[in-house]
C-alpha cells in the first residue's frame, strides 16, 4: 500500500483556492462533467461551459480561439468519448483519434493561455492488465493493457504523459487523477455501449418489464472490479485540484472490490427482477481484477461517502426518472 510518509506528503501538497477563478468543465454533458457542475456550484468561483455544437474540441483552432476569447483560469478535463467493451472493439479508431485529438488541444491551449492548474481525468484502465493488485500509481507502463479497451486506454495513457511533459518543460500545474470505474446519474445507459453497471441496469430493467425468464450476462462473473459514485468522484476533484501537484497520477477509489456476479445479483434485487442470471464464459469480461490503491488520496484527507447499495439505488432511481430522454448510443466527446 502507497502509505506516504509526512515529508512525502508535504512534497506533493497544494494550497490552490479555487476561490474567483474561472473554471472550465470541458465535457460538462457528460456523467463526470455535470457531476463537476453540481459540485462547482457550491464553490465561489464561475463556471465556464461551452455546448458541442459550438465548439468541437477535437479541432485545434477552434479550442485555441476559444481558450483565447474566454480566459479561463482552472481546466478540469473530463471530456472523452467512452463505452464498454463493445464499443471500443467496433469503434478503435474514434476512441483512439477523438481521445488523443481532446487531449492534445485542451493541454496545449491552456499551456497558451496561461491557465493557473489544470486536471486530466484518467481511468482505472491506463495500468496494465496484470498488475500488482492492489494497483499503486507506480504501476503505469510496467506491462501491456487489457486488450478489450486498448485504444481508449492508449489515448488516456498519452494524456496523462502530455501532463507529465508540459509540467516538466514548461512548469505548468497540470496533473492527473484515475478515478476507478464510474457509476451515477447521466451514465450512459445503453446495453451494448455503456459501461457495466449502467448496462446491466438497463438490461435488468428491459428484462423486468418484458418478464423475461432469464437473463444472459457476460463473461464468468468471477471478474473483480471497484465502482466509485460519480458524485463522490467529482468531490474528490475539487479536493485534489485544491491540494494536489505532482508529476505523478493519483487514484481515487472506494477500497471496496465486488465479482461481476455479485454487482448482478445486487441489481437484479434493486430493479426486483426475479428471472435467472446466465453468466456466458464465451463473451469478454475485460480484466480478471481491477482494484486500485487508494491510500494516496485517503492519507491526505478524503474518503467516499456513498455506499455501493445506495449509488446502485439513486442510478436506478435516476434511469426510471429519465428514461424516455436517456441518449442509448450517445458516445460523443464532449
Amino acid at each position: 500500500m502507497n502509505n506516504w510518509t509526512d515529508s512525502e506528503l508535504l512534497k506533493v501538497a497544494s494550497d490552490f483556492s479555487l476561490t474567483g477563478k474561472r473554471v472550465f468543465v470541458a465535457g460538462h454533458l457528460g456523467m463526470l462533467g455535470s457531476a463537476l457542475v453540481r459540485r462547482l456550484k457550491n464553490e465561489d468561483c464561475e463556471i465556464l461551459t461551452v455546448e458541442r455544437a459550438l465548439l468541437d474540441l477535437r479541432r485545434q483552432s477552434e479550442v485555441e480561439a476559444w481558450f483565447s476569447a474566454n480566459a479561463p483560469e482552472v481546466v478540469f478535463l473530463a471530456a472523452a468519448k467512452v463505452g464498454g467493451i463493445m464499443a471500443n472493439a467496433t469503434r478503435p479508431a474514434e476512441f483512439l483519434y477523438d481521445n488523443i485529438a481532446i487531449e492534445a488541444n485542451i493541454i496545449h491551449a491552456a499551456a497558451q493561455a496561461g491557465v493557473a492548474k489544470l486536471m486530466l481525468l484518467g481511468a482505472g484502465c491506463i495500468y496494465p492488465r496484470a498488475a500488482s493488485q492492489p494497483i499503486s500509481e507506480e504501476s503505469l507502463l510496467t506491462g501491456l493493457p487489457e486488450p478489450t479497451n486498448e485504444w481508449y486506454t492508449i489515448a488516456k495513457i498519452a494524456g496523462v504523459k502530455l501532463c507529465q511533459a508540459y509540467r516538466a518543460q514548461y512548469g505548468h500545474d497540470f496533473i492527473s487523477v484515475v478515478p476507478a470505474g464510474l457509476y451515477g446519474p447521466g451514465d450512459n445507459f445503453d446495453a451494448d455501449t455503456g459501461h457495466v453497471i449502467a448496462a446491466l441496469l438497463q438490461r435488468t430493467h428491459l428484462a423486468k418489464i418484458t418478464q423475461a425468464n432469464k437473463l444472459v450476462v457476460w463473461g464468468t462473473g468471477e471478474a473483480l472490479r471497484e465502482f466509485v459514485y460519480v458524485d463522490d468522484c467529482a468531490d474528490a476533484l475539487v479536493f485534489l485540484m485544491r491540494t494536489y501537484s505532482n508529476h505523478d497520477p493519483i487514484n481515487v477509489g472506494t477500497g471496496r472490490e465486488i465479482s461481476i456476479r455479485e454487482l448482478a445479483t445486487k441489481i437484479a434485487a434493486i430493479v426486483d427482477y426475479p428471472g435467472k442470471l446466465l453468466f456466458d464464459s464465451k463473451k469478454p469480461e475485460g480484466a480478471p481484477r481491477k482494484f486500485l490503491d487508494s491510500a494516496r488520496i485517503m492519507r491526505m484527507g478524503w474518503h467516499p461517502q456513498t455506499s455501493l447499495d445506495e449509488g446502485l439505488a439513486r442510478t436506478y432511481s435516476w434511469l426510471l426518472e429519465n428514461r424516455l430522454s436517456v441518449r442509448q448510443n450517445e458516445t460523443q466527446p464532449v
